[in-house]
């Protein structure tokens, strides 16, 4: 007779086996930690989630209008923007307007722009000028009005010293006007002689008479010949008065030439009468004037510390060309202001003949040739040791 056999067989340890067809139990201390581990996530999800919440009910609030009601609708904050200012900066103009909830929240919005500009999507730059805002409007409506430029007036500032392919870009980016349409009316003098009939004859463009300034026009005015015609008349208010009460033999096309290279070469402004000074010598005695500006303006370049002018450019045949051409160039060179006009006027008596840039804006004269070839080495040499020195600094 057979015995009788177990219900479940034993495991290597002697303890009951799992039946046929049950899946294995994990010990009870792994399903109370696997417990554990769900609450765990449970509880971070419904933190998150109540977080999430928060921030979206504070962003929601950030971004809405201040005056929300119906009866505000009719009352606007006129702020201007100038140009140069931040994206950051008009947050703040923004808030101590009313016009918006929170600064903060602002700068939060501007570096997700930013990020998506690196991403390679443009959202566009902000715009300056006068603007007439809604309080009823929202954050991101208010950024989308400034970046659109929806201005009662444009303002827009042409430095000292610029020249017109300057201007049409700078034109261009502000998102006024094409930089070819800015350069067709500042080269068309048939359409403002008329009005502005003190310009000099035959001039071929209106280089150095489109008067350096900071502006502001009527919205409907934003377009090329307007804005020329603005900056003309600019000059006209500005500085042709200087010129007709000054007692000079210079024409007013050799005063605006003379200074647009006095505005390029001085930086410092208590040099200007100096630089001055030196060039009408050089001019009074027939000298070639040789200013690095008016090789760079001919040939359409800039130079720079670390990029100056090579022997090959400075030998380069131009009108414009101060070191092979003696006089003055056929045009201004760039837009002189005031403080340069005056100076030409009245330049410093000295026996100075040539200058040189330390690159720090200001310059060493010299009487003689040998003098100022000594002070060339001079400021090359100390320029060269300092990259040296923080060539080393770099390295350690």
């Amino acid at each position: 007779m057979s015995k009788s056999q177990p219900s479940s067989k034993a495991n290597s340890e002697g303890h009951p086996g799992p039946r046929r067809g049950q899946r294995p139990q994990p010990p009870r201390q792994t399903r109370r930690r696997s417990s554990k581990r769900s609450l765990y996530l449970l509880a971070l999800a419904g933190v998150a989630g109540v977080a999430a919440w928060q921030g979206w009910s504070w962003w929601s609030w950030a971004n809405a209008p201040v005056k929300a009601n119906a009866d505000d609708s009719d009352t606007t904050v006129q702020i201007e923007i100038e140009s140069g200012t931040s994206a950051y900066q008009i947050g703040r103009q923004l808030e101590e307007s009313e016009l918006i909830r929170s600064s903060k929240a602002w700068d939060m919005w501007i570096r997700g722009q930013s990020l998506q500009q690196k991403l390679g999507r443009n959202p566009g730059e902000f715009q300056a000028g006068i603007y007439e805002l809604s309080p009823t409007t929202s954050m991101t409506g208010l950024a989308q009005q400034i970046r659109k430029g929806d201005v009662i007036q444009a303002q827009f500032t042409v430095p000292e010293g610029w020249n017109m392919r300057q201007m049409a870009a700078y034109f261009e980016s502000q998102n006024f006007f094409s930089a070819e349409e800015f350069l067709t009316a500042a080269q068309n003098t048939t359409q403002v002689r008329n009005r502005f009939t003190w310009l000099p004859t035959n001039l071929p463009h209106l280089e150095g008479y489109l008067f350096p300034d900071t502006y502001q026009l009527d919205y409907n005015q934003v377009n090329a010949q307007s804005v020329v015609e603005t900056m003309l008349n600019q000059f006209e208010v500005q500085a042709l008065p200087i010129y007709q009460a000054a007692d000079t033999t210079m024409t007013l096309e050799e005063w605006v030439n003379f200074s647009s290279i006095v505005e390029k070469e001085a930086v410092i402004p208590s040099e200007r009468p100096l630089i001055a000074g030196v060039l009408a010598h050089r001019l009074r005695i027939g000298k070639k004037l040789e200013v690095d500006p008016t090789v760079e303006y001919g040939l359409g370049i800039t130079q720079t510390p670390d990029r100056t002018l090579t022997f090959a450019e400075v030998a380069t045949p131009s009108p414009y060309n101060s070191y092979l051409n003696p006089g003055l160039p056929p045009t201004p060179i760039s837009s002189p202001g005031v403080a340069s006009l005056a100076a030409t006027l009245e330049p410093e008596d000295t026996d100075y003949l040539f200058y040189v840039a330390r690159y720090d804006g200001t310059h060493v004269f010299s009487r003689t040739f040998d003098e100022h070839l000594t002070a060339q080495d001079q400021i090359h040499d100390a320029r060269d040791a300092k990259k040296r020195e923080a060539a080393l600094e770099a390295e350690s």
